[in-house]
């Protein structure tokens, strides 16, 4: 039905796959929860995958139409994937709708804070926020996540968009 109304949001269900795999491959490294301290469990790798997929978002962004396109099918993949984690740990129809659209909510806040910490290069204070939620970690482990996202995000400035649509970058 929806893609009835709506085929230019919902007309190729593989729209997308390929870069939110490669985010979610991103995400899941070791080094985040080993080196970077963030914690292993639903909630630090949700933090991860969405930092990422923000990032991602604003490198996009930055290509016009065409970033915009890429955009919109990496979060509709986003919200697809949600929707069935969220399903298969439990989470039935009267509260899924709730809880997909905090965590879509979620991942705009943090693609606010980082279009604005890539403009005043301010990774350490977006990296506590975004990924650590402001809780105590480590001086070395905040370090490590700060950089590693900035080479990513460096990775990401540097691969042309056909290659970050097909989760081609550094």
């Amino acid at each position: 039905m929806l893609r009835l109304l709506f085929p230019g949001l919902t007309a190729d269900p593989t729209r997308g796959a390929e870069l939110f795999d490669w985010v979610t491959r991103r995400a899941r490294e070791e080094h985040w929860y080993i080196a970077g301290g963030v914690p292993d469990t639903i909630d630090g790798r949700f933090a991860m995958l969405s930092t990422i997929a923000a990032l991602v978002l604003v490198r996009i962004e930055r290509d016009g139409d065409s970033g915009n396109q890429l955009a919109a099918a990496l979060t509709e993949r986003f919200v697809e994937v949600m929707e069935a984690e969220h399903r298969e740990i439990g989470i039935g129809d009267p509260t899924l709708g709730k809880t997909v659209r905090k965590l879509v909510g979620s991942l705009a806040r943090r693609l606010d804070l980082w279009r604005r910490a890539v403009r005043v290069n301010g990774w350490e204070s977006a990296t506590l926020e975004s990924v650590y939620g402001g809780a105590e970690i480590s001086l070395v482990a905040a370090a490590h996540t700060a950089a590693a996202l900035r080479e990513l995000w460096h990775g990401l400035e540097s691969a042309p968009l056909d290659s970050i649509a097909k989760g081609r970058v550094g």
